[in-house]
């Protein structure tokens, strides 16, 4: 299951997203959206874990929890939406 965390403290780095998952199960991976220009945090990032049970629990326990001095939220990540462009105009 792919699990969406925002609210994230901008000093959080991939290994600490994932060792706060990993007290609930095996994580697959766990990843800190970083600022393409600046290389800063964006406060938010996914964690996958390959058991449902164990992301749900996850999800559950986490969210509101107070991580890196900020209360993060977490839920069940969404599909990407498409913007309505195509690369295959013709």
């Amino acid at each position: 299951m792919n699990i969406y965390v925002s609210n994230l403290g901008f000093n959080v780095q991939d290994a600490e997203l994932k060792n706060l998952f990993a007290e609930y199960g095996a994580v697959s991976s766990a990843k800190v959206i970083m600022d393409r220009e600046s290389g800063q945090s964006r406060g938010f990032g996914f964690v996958e874990m390959p058991n449902d049970d164990d992301a749900q629990k996850a999800m559950k326990e986490l969210d509101g929890k107070m991580a890196d001095g900020r209360s993060i939220k977490v839920s069940e990540a969404r599909a990407k939406k498409n913007n309505g462009f195509s690369s295959n105009r013709y």
